[in-house]
């Protein structure tokens, strides 16, 4: 693989200054993540349970078409990140944005509405088309939103104050999707999907902030565009550690409403401590973002690291009825949560900027990125769903056994992945090279 050429360093205008948005145009850009968020935690968290109980499909079936549409999915990120880099050249991100909508939103409805009736093969195959359908827009809707926020500021705690907006926003998002579903049924996500994305599109389009205009230079070979990222030892180093913190995320998404109702016996619950985990994290946003305003971005991270662990790993030895105990884990570990969300797309806007990329090849680093975060949550459900099954799992049992390998895989196994991150992004930072 080629390093970027000078060319590339040098398309990047280094004159180009970004003036601090005000807290209107901040919201007005963020407004957009909550409907996006709404799309992707049913996915990951409710479609599992949904599919199993509506359509009577096994869990192996389930998980094997959610990591195979994520798998094709997530390689078409990269080549969505040079289509966005490609419109960006010719002056926006709202084109990309609005092209993703008609599929996003129609696959997002039909998930949720799969005819009764249906044998297990048609099941399967619905499933795996409205997934792909979603899928597809909301990669690019993603891809070109976080390019589009990674122009937004010039220094580390204005990047911070960027991602903390937008998944601030993101996490309000998670928590109407927690709460709705359990409140008036999962199928009523759809219309209140439908109004919060109509209601962010406005503001976004007329008030959000625009990136100062910088020199661009055309790119001959789109292939190489979309892989130079990864030319770049700063980036490899923290998709490194993004990776690994993000399979130690995505487990517990996968299984968190198994151990709920089998665990804890507590499934009546279960938007209750959703909406527990996400508004904490949504109310850490401005301490995460305080503290990167006064230390560095590598520090917080790793803070909010540490602190995860140490909040989400008495989840193992937790029985039924223990309502208490597990409230205030959601509690804890959703105040890391903000640490995991706005601390690592800052850190990836600071890279972009420190490699002379920023302007040019945002969309690509994205696509990148999002490739990977994926992959962590296509193999989370891919692998843990299947594995638990042949442990001898299965949604309702009560074994012993069973119910130990179910609490093991949703606490333990996300800690130690944890920790491995933690000690990753500590050596990038102590050794400079992030």
């Amino acid at each position: 693989m080629t390093a970027p050429s000078l060319g590339d360093a040098m398309a990047a205008d280094s004159t180009a200054v970004q003036p601090p948005a005000s807290a209107r145009a901040l919201a007005s850009y963020a407004l957009l993540g909550m409907p996006l968020a709404m799309m992707a935690l049913p996915v990951y968290v409710l479609v599992p349970k949904f599919y199993a109980e509506a359509t009577g499909l096994v869990l192996t079936i389930i998980g094997s078409v959610l990591l195979g549409t994520r798998l094709l999915d997530a390689f078409i990120d990269p080549l969505l990140g040079a289509f966005v880099d490609a419109g960006k050249r010719r002056g926006a991100y709202t084109r990309p944005i609005l092209i993703s909508l008609p599929p996003l939103a129609l696959g997002f409805a039909l998930m949720f509405l799969p005819p009764a009736g249906m044998s297990a093969a048609t099941a399967t195959l619905w499933l795996a088309a409205t997934l792909i359908a979603a899928y597809l827009g909301y990669s690019l809707a993603t891809i070109a939103y976080q390019a589009w926020g990674a122009e937004l500021a010039n220094d580390d705690p204005g990047r911070a104050r960027v991602t903390a907006w937008r998944e601030g926003a993101g996490l309000i998002g998670v928590v109407i999707a927690a709460v709705v579903p359990y409140a008036l049924g999962a199928r009523s996500l759809i219309i209140v999907f439908a109004v919060a994305l109509a209601l962010a599109l406005y503001p976004l389009l007329r008030h959000a902030p625009r990136p100062v205009p910088r020199a661009t230079a055309a790119e001959s070979n789109p292939w190489r565009s979309m892989l130079a990222p990864l030319a770049t030892k700063r980036f490899r180093w923290l998709l490194a550690v993004f990776v690994v913190n993000g399979i130690a995320a995505a487990i517990p998404a996968s299984l968190v409403l198994f151990f709920i109702a089998d665990r804890l016996q507590l499934e009546a619950q279960s938007g209750l401590f959703l909406a527990m985990y996400f508004i904490s994290g949504a109310a850490s946003m401005p301490l995460w973002m305080k503290l990167a305003q006064r230390y560095s971005l590598h520090a917080v991270w790793l803070i909010g690291i540490v602190l995860s662990v140490a909040a989400f790993v008495w989840a193992y030895w937790l029985s039924s009825g223990d309502f208490v105990a597990y409230a205030a884990i959601c509690v804890l570990s959703g105040a890391a949560l903000g640490a995991d969300l706005a601390l690592p797309p800052a850190l990836l806007a600071r890279v972009i900027d420190a490699n002379g990329h920023t302007g040019t090849r945002d969309g690509a680093y994205f696509g990148l990125w999002n490739l990977v975060n994926k992959l962590n949550l296509a193999l989370a459900a891919g692998i843990a769903l299947p594995v638990l099954e042949w442990q001898g799992y299965r949604p309702g049992a009560q074994d012993s056994t069973a119910l130990a390998a179910l609490a093991f895989g949703y606490a333990v196994l996300p800690c130690i992945l944890k920790l491995g991150a933690g000690a990753l992004l500590f050596a990038a930072w102590r050794g400079n090279r992030l």
